[in-house]
């Protein structure tokens, strides 16, 4: 059994919001969000005595969300009491840590622009950024990181915006979307018809009292067509959701596949790679028992990276794509190193 963290909090945990229009979405959610901001002893010493700091936006999983890292939980421990822990030891280097609310009313975020969803991407490199820029005193360097969902919206956004970003840690972020999706598409169709359409579906979702098993993962790939394939709003289909499958016979459409590969980190490569030379730092692991594939893609995006002389560090570890938060203790001071 593992050991629960006791220890109390003692740096500042700040809590605030604000209210952007790069969030406003088909979905309703709220602009406002709410931001958790750690900053361990060392960093508030550091601070007081005129220092500036370096930030680390976390980057929740699907289903999750930044607030939900400074919760407790029974035999384990809050990203707010790692990062103190780390600072304390020794191995890391103090930053503002920052967790910020990014769930939406599809069970996650994935980090890109989408009218579905939200600017969700141009959100994170201007209006977040801004907000800790004015409340604390950095030194001008922003890191992300981020698992699953989290740590694939880091690694785009490095490729996307390069000049926002000067480091990331990718933990089984996803990548490789051959393996990962298209195997779940004919399951995900069988669950979704009996409402009649992925659209109808999630209307469905959204006034249920409760969600099946079935539902998460169902509700995981219609948000993924609403980031990498959102469609023109309709009567019938007002948030534009679409499957990237024929309805009947589930045969993959090739023009809508087309577009959820553009967002798939192994084509972005091909022609963003440039953009992650500019990272200070770049770190990517994954569980060599991946319950999505994710290894099998990461190791073709190593070997890619090393291809076109990306600086990167990569390991490949004994696990699964659950219960990884302890693979932070190894990226958190990473990062940190590399942005002070």
């Amino acid at each position: 059994m593992p050991a629960h963290a006791f220890a109390p909090t003692r740096g500042l945990l700040d809590r605030w919001s604000f209210d952007s229009p790069l969030l406003a979405n088909r979905l309703n959610d709220p602009t406002e969000r709410e931001v958790l901001v750690h900053i361990a002893p060392e960093g508030l010493t550091a601070l007081e005595g005129g220092g500036q700091l370096p930030v680390i936006i976390y980057l929740a999983p699907f289903t999750s969300s930044g607030p939900a890292r400074a919760g407790w939980k029974a035999f384990a421990e809050t990203l707010p009491q790692r990062h103190e822990r780390l600072v304390a030891s020794g191995v890391m280097q103090p930053v503002i840590l920052v967790m910020p609310d990014t769930f939406t009313s599809l069970g996650g975020n994935q980090f890109v622009d989408s009218p579905v969803l939200g600017q969700w991407s141009t959100w994170l490199s201007t209006a977040l950024k801004s907000e800790v820029e004015q409340r604390y005193a950095t030194n001008g360097r922003f890191g992300l990181v981020g698992k699953s969902s989290g740590g694939y919206g880091g690694l785009v956004n490095a490729l996307l915006s390069p000049e926002c970003w000067d480091g990331v840690a990718c933990h089984s972020g996803d990548v490789g979307f051959d393996l990962m999706f298209k195997p779940t598409f004919a399951e995900t169709l069988t669950h979704v018809a009996r409402y009649g359409s992925a659209a109808a579906y999630v209307d469905h979702v959204r006034a249920a009292a409760k969600l099946s098993g079935p539902d998460f993962h169902s509700l995981m790939i219609c948000a993924m067509a609403a980031s990498y394939d959102p469609r023109a709003p309709t009567e019938s289909n007002p948030l534009g959701v679409v499957l990237p499958v024929d309805s009947t016979t589930a045969r993959l459409d090739e023009a809508a596949w087309a577009k959820w590969l553009a967002f798939d980190p192994l084509t972005m490569i091909e022609s963003d790679s440039n953009n992650l030379h500019n990272l200070a730092a770049l770190w990517i692991d994954c569980g060599d028992k991946d319950q999505y594939h994710i290894q099998y893609g990461s190791r073709l995006l190593v070997k890619r990276l090393a291809d076109l002389e990306v600086e990167h560090h990569w390991e490949e570890f004994d696990g699964t794509h659950s219960g990884i938060d302890h693979r932070l203790d190894l990226s958190l001071p990473f990062l940190s190193k590399a942005l002070n």
